[in-house]
């Protein structure tokens, strides 16, 4: 059950764990079983049936699977596994998730990684083992699980989103992770940029303008028409909904898509540096 622990100071996960604890202990206990001979039953110990049921651990998927065969519920327990893998993210990126799921248009440009929503999890990973001061193994798996999720929305079944990445040079040289994961990581880019709603662009380090230098951002069209704004910077990472802000940022990141290659142009790029990659 390593990096299932519980944030006991997040209210909202706090919630979600507290309605999901209560019916596994009423399951539990309607079935007249003790924790531990429960626990022996679904393969666990006694110790960490005691913790779920306190709230101090997130079950896991499989753990909720042996709880709902063994208890008979029927699939009811099951059903409760997407509620509590929301629980698991931090509430940052669970805000950063609800927002890009109301999204109907998101435009991001970055200058020092490629965007989390096109990362490989070899790349994700590596990105977060290099933070100083650094997370634990469990910090690092819960944010690389958290990042992936987020990039279900990418899915074209999902909706009918429309999302515009215009990534600096340097993203696509610097080896995170390695040369090999950085060769899947480029993989990848082409991969998503061949998709109907997605466009791709690479600001080449040799144009003399570049208006992104102040760093990352993302903006966020929702569905009621208001643009939402994400400013990334070390430890001041925003979400911005004023006008007078958004606004500046949605001109700037105009300004970048005409700077920078065309999407037919930036798979030929992409294309380029990998096959650099491979020599």
């Amino acid at each position: 059950m390593s990096g299932w622990e519980a944030a006991l100071d997040d209210e909202e996960a706090g919630a979600v764990m507290r309605a999901v604890t209560r019916q596994l202990k009423l399951w539990r206990e309607a079935a007249g079983l003790t924790q531990a001979e429960f626990g022996a039953a679904i393969g666990y110990g006694e110790e960490l049936v005691s913790s779920v049921e306190r709230g101090r651990r997130i079950p896991r998927p499989e753990y909720l699977d042996a709880a709902d065969e063994v208890l008979g519920a029927g699939g009811k327990i099951a059903a409760m596994k997407g509620d509590v893998a929301e629980a698991r993210y931090p509430k940052k990126v669970r805000d950063l998730k609800k927002l890009e799921a109301e999204a109907v248009e998101l435009g991001a440009y970055n200058n020092s990684v490629i965007h989390g929503l096109l990362q490989i999890e070899e790349y994700a990973r590596a990105i977060f083992n290099a933070r100083r001061p650094g997370f634990t193994e469990d910090e690092v798996e819960q944010q690389v699980a958290a990042r992936l999720a987020r990039q279900e929305i990418l899915d074209l079944m999902t909706g009918r989103r429309a999302f515009s990445f215009v990534q600096c040079e340097s993203t696509l040289r610097r080896p995170i992770g390695g040369r090999m994961v950085l060769r899947r990581q480029l993989e990848r880019l082409l991969e998503v940029a061949e998709l109907r709603n997605v466009d791709l662009q690479v600001l080449p380090l040799d144009r003399e303008e570049n208006s992104g230098t102040d760093g990352s951002f993302r903006l966020l069209r929702l569905k009621d028409g208001a643009t939402v704004a994400f400013s990334e910077a070390p430890l001041s990472s925003r979400v911005m909904t004023d006008p007078k802000e958004t606004t500046i940022l949605d001109m700037r990141y105009g300004v970048l898509r005409a700077q920078a290659l065309s999407p037919q142009d930036s798979l030929a790029f992409i294309e380029k540096v990998l096959g650099e990659t491979r020599t």
